[in-house]
């Protein structure tokens, strides 16, 4: 079972092209991405990390050193001894992810979820939470549950509600916890990060109450249009097309949206349910629901620009510093440029353990 939400035909098929200028972001807050700082001499490479074997599991003692963040450029970036991880941990990045976050719950109509999980969940479980605003919310939302939100670094605020703890954790490992255990399992915007993502599927699926679900919200992140402005040899485009690349160079793809419904379906996840829904970059669009998700959306992708490019375009693909500064001053006009009707899809893929 499948849908898709189209951006101003919630959710008919929308079948014209958008006819309205773009508008410009009136999101409060919004900042112009300045060029990172000059060369550091520890720079890190992409081999500076350890890899775990098999015999680590999720709830490995993290050393003091995970505090110890790598820089590079002006950004720090996750120090978890068992995996890489592209995206930094800095101040500027967690305030993009928070602003992702409210663009998140509009596109959901204020939800924070779509699985029809219980009314009174026990224990549920926030896979890669990041700054833990998502945690947050649904443990202030559901005082029932005892939530836990996991990540690689320790961002998180101190003061969350008392249903509510954070833990430092690489779900690529083993997981630890008790079969059958959680209500809800919750995954989002792990795209480019995940190395084996059958085998994480294939724990949560292991650590799922009967009768628990599991909801995978992810970005596909090629950009396209339907009015041929947003088009192969753009800018846009071809941003995209360099991650897609990069991720499977790192064997942690981008692709996963695509795949996610066929993975859960086959760690044994039932009754799985898939909507799909197109974002638009920017104001573009008549709907106002359509054009307020596009205008933080808009506010998200500047905000994340640069965090996004510097590890993957320097440490992966080997760019040089200046021509990462480059594409991105080119990114930053292509998304500020009223002509171009751009937008990606977000796959939300939920079931539940039999």
């Amino acid at each position: 079972m499948s849908a898709t939400h189209h951006p101003g035909s919630s959710p008919q098929e929308h079948n014209s092209s958008p006819s309205v200028a773009p508008e410009s972001p009136q999101a409060q807050g919004e900042s112009s991405q300045a060029p990172g700082d000059s060369p550091q001499a520890d720079d890190f490479e992409e081999d500076d990390s350890a890899y775990g074997d098999d015999g680590e599991n999720s709830t490995t003692t993290v050393a003091a050193t995970i505090l110890e963040y790598r820089e590079l450029h002006g950004r720090t970036f996750q120090n978890f001894p068992t995996t890489e991880y592209w995206g930094p941990n800095d101040d500027k990045q967690n305030e993009q992810l928070d602003i992702g976050h409210h663009m998140l719950t509009l596109l959901l109509d204020g939800k924070l979820f779509l699985a029809p999980i219980s009314l009174n969940p026990q224990k549920v479980i926030d896979v890669g939470t990041g700054t833990g605003i998502w945690a947050i919310d649904f443990a202030d939302a559901h005082p029932s549950a005892m939530v836990i939100g996991t990540d690689l670094s320790p961002i998180q605020p101190c003061f969350v509600p008392p249903n509510l703890k954070f833990e430092l954790d690489d779900a690529q490992l083993e997981w630890t916890y008790e079969e059958n255990s959680f209500d809800f399992v919750h995954i989002r915007c792990l795209m480019g990060s995940i190395n084996d993502w059958a085998k994480l599927y294939s724990d949560a699926f292991r650590c799922t109450s009967p009768d628990g679900y599991i909801e995978s919200l992810e970005m596909d992140i090629q950009f396209t249009s339907d009015d041929g402005s947003v088009k192969p040899g753009d800018v846009m485009y071809d941003w995209s097309t360099l991650f897609i690349n990069a991720g499977e160079t790192m064997q942690r793809t981008f692709k996963i949206p695509k795949m996610s419904r066929r993975l859960i379906e086959a760690a044994g996840f039932v009754d799985v349910v898939e909507t799909k829904y197109k974002v638009p970059v920017g104001g573009w669009m008549e709907d106002k629901k359509w054009k307020e998700v596009g205008r933080w959306n808009l506010l998200y992708l500047k905000e994340g620009l640069e965090g996004m490019a510097l590890f993957i375009l320097k440490n992966i693909l080997r760019w040089e510093y200046t021509e990462v500064q480059a594409l991105l001053g080119q990114m930053r006009s292509a998304l500020n440029d009223k002509k171009n009707h751009a937008y990606y899809e977000i796959h939300v893929v939920y079931g539940r353990k039999p």
